[in-house]
């Protein structure tokens, strides 16, 4: 019984033609071992020729979406930055505001305090000589 042989014999054959016909072999091993749920794969590395081309893709890919994702994070920083000094100059009106106010109001205690002294002075002139 004689084995068949891989090999096939092609006498005037140039180096491409060599290369193509062990090329289709390796092809057709590959699809008798390979199940057919890493064919997927198999066709992945002949389109990238196995040498990982496809990584350029995925590279330029990566770099959009961080792009993308570093202008959202800034956008949203600037958001919160925005909101923050809103409420810090909102916080000084109301401030401002409150002291206005306690200004006001201690004008008006130290005028009661001169209208109560005012009061007592008349009541003690008026009610202890009797």
């Amino acid at each position: 019984m004689e084995k068949p042989s891989l090999e096939i014999n092609l006498p005037d054959t140039h180096e491409e033609g060599k290369l193509y016909v062990v090329d289709s072999l390796n092809n057709l091993n590959k699809l008798n071992v390979c199940p057919e749920a890493s064919q997927h794969v198999l066709d992945e590395e002949e389109n990238t020729g196995g040498t990982g081309e496809n990584t350029g893709g995925s590279n330029i890919r990566n770099q959009c979406l961080f792009f993308v994702t570093f202008i959202l994070t800034l956008i949203v920083s600037l958001a919160l930055v925005s909101f923050v000094i809103f409420l810090i100059i909102q916080t000084r009106n109301k401030m401002d505001q409150i002291s206005s106010r306690l200004m006001s109001e201690k004008k008006n205690i130290e005028e009661l305090k001169k209208m109560n002294n005012m009061i007592l002075k008349h009541l003690n002139q008026s009610g202890i000589k009797e």
